[in-house]
């Protein structure tokens, strides 16, 4: 038997709760794992208090990440004792995720725990800063470079801003950071911010075109506020575009596109293949200033999970949470 938050649906509704749950209960999968750490991302936020329909298979497991050890495998890329982290590939969403002490999973979605972090530190980092760490590196794939000019992170006080302010300002970026917590500008500076700006100045309506400012932008808000960030973004600068904070429209003209040679980058974190994933764990672990991320994570246990997630689905929280689970 083991513990695990199981979120099931009826007539009157989706409910949410601490159930004990046998291991034969289990999904199919090629790799059993006893799961130490997992995280609470925005989308676990809208899937435990059903804002959003995220979960499409019932009963479900929420929980996008887990970080553990493998305790049975008959995948050949594992064997028992190894320490692996999962993020996306539908887990907490029609796979049972990583809010229970045990998983079974297929080993093609896994990727091995980096040396240099703990098992607790990658879910720290989760799936918000491992998105984080997608975007950044793909900035720099498409060629723009410090020297271009300022990069912005909207929604900067959320789990992928913060940790995209920090890994752009370790790669040499002057980041300005957009937010609607102007009490939290300290802790952006702290991680690597030099400018903070007041998220109203994107979030309403603007000119389809705007006066040149960024060289590169990581957005994980959309709406109005990624439509006004690429009409501010300079000649042949970028954006990586990864959320949805404010929304899903795009409400955008194609002016930036055709007359400043804008690029928009869609970053994709749930299917997104290996090399690519390891390449971003890898920049993470190298990259990423385990001081401040301890700064901006907070811990928490299972059964503190769904008051947690009410918080973060209406904007509450700033960094990181993590769920101790084993």
């Amino acid at each position: 038997m083991f513990s695990a938050l199981l979120i099931e649906k009826t007539d009157a509704g989706q409910t949410v709760s601490l159930k004990s749950l046998d291991e034969g209960q289990l999904p199919e999968g090629d790799v059993l794992i006893d799961v130490d750490y997992s995280t609470l991302n925005y989308k676990d936020g809208l899937a435990i208090t059903g804002r959003s329909p995220v979960v499409r298979k019932w009963p479900m497991v929420p929980g996008i990440d887990l970080s553990g050890t493998v305790v049975e495998s008959a995948h050949p890329d594992w064997k028992p004792g190894d320490r692996v982290v999962l993020n996306g590939w539908g887990v907490g969403e029609t796979h049972w995720g990583g809010l229970a002490q045990k998983a079974r999973l297929r080993g093609e979605w896994l990727v091995p725990l980096p040396a240099g972090l703990s098992a607790r530190q990658a879910m720290a980092i989760g799936t918000a800063g491992y998105t984080a760490a997608l975007c950044v590196d793909a900035l720099e794939r498409f060629g723009i470079t410090p020297g271009q000019g300022e990069a912005l992170v909207t929604g900067a006080t959320g789990g992928v801003g913060s940790v995209a302010v920090a890994l752009l300002a370790k790669a040499g970026f002057t980041v300005a950071a957009a937010t609607g917590k102007a009490s939290e500008g300290d802790y952006l500076m702290r991680l690597g911010a030099t400018t903070i700006i007041d998220r109203a100045e994107f979030s309403a309506p603007g000119k389809p075109m705007q006066k040149e400012r960024w060289a590169a932008v990581v957005d994980s808000v959309g709406s109005h506020t990624l439509a006004n960030a690429c009409a501010q973004t300079r000649y042949r600068g970028a954006v990586a575009a990864c959320g949805l904070a404010q929304g899903m429209d795009f409400p955008a003209s194609v002016a930036p596109f055709i007359l400043r040679g804008v690029s928009l980058l869609g970053i994709d974190s749930v299917k997104a293949p290996k090399a690519t994933r390891i390449a971003a764990w890898d920049r993470l672990a190298r990259d990423l200033d385990k001081a401040k991320l301890q700064a901006m994570t907070r811990t928490i246990s299972l059964a503190d999970v769904v008051g947690a997630a009410r918080d973060i689905a209406e904007g509450k929280v700033r960094g990181r949470i993590v769920v101790e689970i084993g």
